[in-house]
């Protein structure tokens, strides 16, 4: 199997107007000298290789020295058969069995199988993290990828993790299988089952939506309960008169004020205010002052 990146790279002839690289070699500079790294144009014709920011010329083909075209190399076909079925299980803790998932799984003819215990509220799950890396990896030797998973919520209990992992799939053209549930079967992100990937996207959309609503009325109800909206207030009235005296009779500067002033209540005691803080608090101060005030 071929997963060097320089060879994967150099299957392709470089699309730079300033290179042109054939297949088979690296990339050149305009000084006619072979580039440290290669060109992103051409990288990025790998799928494995697209989230890189650049990949670097192995010494093998020396960076650096005089550019000359090389050999085209024939790369033996990837020993890998026409599609890899990889498999993903996962239990949320270790109380949880996850043998019913690897027997089904096994039991689907998977190549590889994946299984993590980690809790879908972790943001980072590294054996789901190393499954889409295998995917892509195969797709880009040219095999049809297919993840298999036992049925839906393995992948992500929320609309937004489940998006996440679709749009993953969906660019890196890998299809997706569900054993068991309303959603069984396979879906293939190109085809037919783009219509999965777009429920996805639109119950995502949709918890959004939900969640910015539940936020804004627990705020209303919050303002009409008389609770403040925000941080644990960090000012107090010591804080605020001494603000006014280092403004109105030393002409301190909103920073010069923070650094003078230190917090005495919260998690934030013993600390100095932000300049913002300060300002905010000053501001509250002088337009409350100025509604109390007669008009004139």
């Amino acid at each position: 199997m071929i997963t060097d990146p320089h060879k994967l790279v150099e299957a392709h002839k470089c699309p730079m107007s300033t290179c042109t690289a054939p297949a088979g070699s690296p990339c050149r500079t305009t000084a006619g000298k072979v580039a440290l790294k290669y060109h992103t144009a051409r990288f990025q014709l790998v799928p494995a290789l697209r989230s890189e920011l650049h990949v670097a010329t192995p010494a093998v083909r020396h960076p650096g020295s005089a550019w000359t075209a090389l050999p085209v190399q024939k790369l033996a076909a990837p020993a890998v058969p026409m599609e890899i079925r990889l498999g993903y299980a996962r239990v949320s803790t270790r109380t949880q069995e996850i043998r019913s998932q690897v027997d089904a799984l096994e039991a689907s003819q998977v190549h590889r199988l994946f299984q993590e215990q980690i809790s879908t509220r972790v943001r980072e799950r590294p054996e789901m993290k190393a499954t889409l890396a295998a995917a892509r990896e195969y797709r880009s030797l040219g095999a049809k990828v297919t993840l298999v998973v036992h049925e839906m919520k393995r992948l992500g209990r929320g609309a937004l993790e489940l998006l996440k992992v679709a749009e993953e799939l969906r660019d890196a053209e890998i299809e997706l299988e569900f054993l068991t549930g309303p959603l069984a079967g396979k879906h293939d992100p190109a085809g037919h089952g783009a219509a999965l990937f777009a429920f996805f996207a639109a119950m995502a959309e949709s918890e959004r939506d939900y969640i910015r609503d539940k936020t804004l009325e627990g705020q209303e109800t919050a303002r009409g309960k008389g609770k403040a909206i925000g941080g644990m207030k960090v000012s107090d009235e010591d804080m605020l008169a001494t603000a006014l005296r280092l403004r109105d009779e030393e002409h301190l500067s909103l920073r010069e004020i923070a650094s003078r002033l230190v917090i005495r209540i919260g998690k934030k005691r013993g600390q100095h205010p932000a300049p913002a803080t300060v300002m905010r608090m000053l501001r509250e101060h002088d337009e409350q002052k100025a509604t109390m005030e007669p008009a004139h």
